[in-house]
């Protein structure tokens, strides 16, 4: 394939809110949040009770994930509530999700050495 091709497919940039605060903003996070918080009581996996004078408390936190499509396009915006989550972003962790190399990404970096006479 061209090393054009290559760049037209992969040249997407998805930013996904770090906050709530962020993603209450958007119309599109907003909808997949009451989803989500919608199959959650359907499947009756949370119940909100009382606290327990001597009990802790388990902390949520939204986690906010785009889906694209084969093409790139954008297919829904997932967001995910997830229990127990006490980590701070930049001390315990610095991604929220794996990274994963995809196969688009490694035929661009093996055009570009083949390209610029890289060694591999």
């Amino acid at each position: 394939r061209p090393l054009s091709k290559i760049y037209q497919r992969c040249n997407v940039v998805v930013l996904e809110p770090t906050s709530f605060e962020e993603a209450s903003k958007v119309d599109d996070w907003n909808q997949s949040m009451k989803e989500h918080i919608i199959t959650i009581e359907d499947n009756k996996t949370l119940q909100l009770v009382d606290k327990p004078k001597d009990k802790n408390v388990i902390g949520v936190k939204w986690v906010y994930m785009t889906k694209l499509n084969l093409d790139r396009s954008i297919n829904k915006y997932k967001a995910k509530l997830v229990k127990g989550y006490v980590q701070q972003p930049e001390i315990d962790h610095i991604e929220t999700f794996s990274m994963v190399a995809r196969m688009d990404t490694i035929s661009i970096i093996l055009a570009l050495a083949a390209q610029v006479k890289w060694e591999i």
